[in-house]
């Protein structure tokens, strides 16, 4: 028997389909109807679209990826998937983007390599298997699943899911690895809501391994389920969410504690490094928020809250924004992946003996 949810749960022993006959009952199919058939008898493993569309399980099988966006997570999102045995495409926007995401790819092998992760031989199959492309249509050439890492700003994600969905081929799946946003702002753009849904990661992925996956109410139950199972494969702890939540439950918790952060240090409260070393050794941290953005890298921090101040005017976040646009997006320190943020890198001064003295 196969759960349906939400708008598939229709009313009991309600007909979905004229030509296969399935039957549900509690939200659970209960058994198929062939046109010969005088009785119900049971079903495969099938679950429902709509009342036009059926999808198997063995549909959705995935082993060829597309992560959009060789920035920070993306390229650790792929990295991570090609370790664990995917073919990969990344794509990005230009040369110069695709350089740099090499050089990051190239980078997570070292520190796959020196920290035990993965065997040398493992990670030179991984980047055996990845490609990197400026042409879209050419990195989603038979792909499975693509995975969205743009920029967090609506607008560009409105943008590339209009120009990804006159390419992609129709069995892709579309998943964003957006931070603050929920699928339905942006399904009706995909061209396949029913394929589409988030799958968020956090960096770095091989140590913070978890992947929280959120649909929408149209999203195929296949679908979710096809996403939970590929997180397995590729090394993660699936997070199921059972409803659309802003920022999961990762980032539900974690960007009000950064802007918090942030907003002691925009109104003068304390400094950054005062603030870290009170987290710090109250909490017996590793690093405190300060060193947390850097990881994450400051362009998101600021893309996050420059959508807050849009979003709530005269807000906190309006300041936080111009902040860092100012002192670190316009400077070019970006975080641990630009060598300066807050800290130095890639020695930064929390990790030094006495830092907490």
């Amino acid at each position: 028997m196969v759960a349906i949810t939400g708008v598939l749960a229709a009313r009991a022993h309600r007909r979905l389909d004229a030509t296969y006959g399935f039957y549900i009952l509690g939200g659970r199919v209960i058994g198929c109807r062939s046109r010969l058939a005088t009785k119900l008898i049971p079903c495969r493993l099938i679950i429902l679209v709509n009342v036009k569309r059926v999808i198997t399980m063995n549909s959705l099988s995935i082993r060829r990826v597309t992560v959009a966006g060789a920035g920070v997570l993306g390229a650790q999102i792929a990295f991570q998937a090609a370790v664990h045995g995917f073919s990969l495409f990344v794509y990005d926007i230009n040369d110069g983007a695709l350089e740099a995401g090499r050089r990051r790819l190239e980078g997570l092998k070292a520190a796959y390599d020196g920290n035990g992760i993965a065997s040398p031989d493992q990670t030179a199959a991984a980047l055996a298997r990845t490609t990197l492309s400026t042409s879209l249509s050419d990195a989603l050439a038979d792909a499975d699943l693509l995975i969205e890492a743009v920029p967090e700003r609506l607008d560009i994600k409105q943008a590339f899911y209009t120009q990804l969905q006159a390419v992609a081929p129709v069995k892709t799946i579309f998943a964003s690895n957006s931070s603050t946003m929920v699928p339905s702002q942006l399904a009706a753009y995909t061209g396949r809501p029913e394929r589409f849904l988030h799958l968020h990661f956090a960096a770095p992925v091989w140590q913070h391994n978890v992947a929280e996956i959120m649909a929408h109410p149209n999203t195929n139950p296949a679908v979710f389920e096809a996403l939970i199972a590929f997180s397995r494969q590729m090394g993660m702890m699936p997070i199921p969410l059972n409803k659309e939540q802003p920022g999961y439950v990762l980032n539900a918790l974690l960007v009000p504690f950064l802007l918090a952060a942030l907003q002691l240090l925009v109104d003068g409260v304390a400094d950054y490094q005062t603030i870290d070393k009170t987290w710090m050794i109250a909490k017996d941290a590793k690093s405190g928020p300060f060193g947390s953005i850097d990881q994450i890298g400051i362009t998101t921090a600021y893309n996050i809250t420059r959508n807050m101040a849009e979003q709530n005017k005269g807000s906190g976040a309006a300041r936080v924004a111009a902040y860092l646009k100012e002192h670190f997006v316009d400077t070019g320190k970006l975080g641990v992946d630009a060598g300066q943020g807050f800290y130095i890198y890639p020695n930064p001064a929390y990790l030094a003996p006495g830092f907490l003295t």
